[in-house]
């Protein structure tokens, strides 16, 4: 099981070595420069100066080494079109506020969904299963933009049962959290009726009742257990699409998060807010993932029995 772990450890920096190799120079390579959006009148001198001060000047790969160098002590740089934050204190702001809405929103999820993709299992072909699949297909087909402006129109506007915009109390969460989990919550529902049917016919679930174990028995501690392992390999996945597809949301309900900082650095071209963001998204996701692989193994116990004997 350890080599298992220092083998996924070292494919995780590798794989994060990659995208900020390529997410550099691309960024480099785009046309323009950070700079072209102060003004069509800007001095040469004065844009020379600014080049000079945040090191962009420099050659191509000795600007790779010294964020590379950064990175290793945790500086993801100043920011260019705000001079008085750094990367580091945009996330510290930002990231906590995105971090909670995801939560909510994956709690959502994870929770509702596996509970209406047992309930639909276990009533197959009842009116809760019919429901249930049409939910999960609606729900996977329509965008959260989408879902967000519904929510929006009749719980806020029309009933006025919820706020809108703004950040502050539990009241606030509740509709973009919805709107940001309503995608994953259908996914696990489909995904997870599908697995509970297919459990619920095999063999030792039968053995289980004929040694006249009770349906709770059955369903929690043979059939889902089971049935959640695909859904815990989304789940790293999973984490990350939520907390970058927040982006949109946040835009959408006003959220002070990281999706108002990333969208204003693409527009302004500030390449260190983009890196920053990029690369520490992208750490999330590796690890997430990691994360998924260990918990997987501890789920299963082929995986663990397979780890020993190699």
């Amino acid at each position: 099981m350890l080599s298992f772990i220092l083998r996924r450890f070292v494919a995780m920096i590798v794989t994060l070595w990659l995208i900020i190799t390529v997410t550099f120079f691309l960024m480099h390579y785009v046309p323009g420069s950070p700079f072209d959006r102060d003004g069509q009148g800007m001095n040469e001198t004065v844009q020379k100066n600014l080049m000079a001060h945040y090191n962009l000047d420099k050659p191509l790969l000795v600007q790779y080494g010294n964020y590379l160098k950064s990175l290793a002590e945790f500086d993801l740089g100043p920011s260019i079109k705000r001079p008085q934050d750094t990367v580091n204190s945009i996330l510290a702001r930002g990231f906590p506020v995105s971090f909670q809405l995801g939560i909510v929103s994956l709690i959502f999820a994870i929770v509702g969904g596996i509970a209406l993709g047992v309930v639909a299992a276990l009533r197959h072909n009842r009116l809760i299963d019919y429901a249930a699949t049409v939910f999960a297909v609606i729900g996977i087909a329509v965008p959260n933009f989408v879902v967000a402006t519904l929510l929006i129109k009749y719980f806020a506007v029309k009933w006025g049962l919820l706020p809108t915009a703004t950040w502050g109390t539990w009241k606030h969460v509740i509709l973009p959290a919805a709107a940001l989990g309503a995608g994953p919550l259908a996914i696990i529902t489909r995904m997870t009726r599908s697995n509970m049917l297919e459990v619920l016919n095999q063999d030792y679930i039968e053995t289980a009742r004929a040694k006249g174990l009770s349906p709770a028995a059955i369903v929690i501690k043979h059939a889902l257990r089971n049935a959640i392992l695909p859904v815990v390999t989304l789940l790293g996945a999973m984490v990350a699409n939520v907390l970058t597809g927040s982006f949109v949301i946040e835009k959408i309900f006003a959220i002070p998060g990281m999706g108002k900082y990333f969208v204003d650095s693409i527009n302004n071209r500030d390449y260190a807010v983009i890196m920053g963001t990029t690369v520490f998204y992208s750490a999330l996701l590796i690890f997430m993932m990691f994360l998924v692989d260990i918990v997987y193994g501890i789920i299963d116990p082929r995986i663990k029995f397979h780890a020993k004997e190699g």
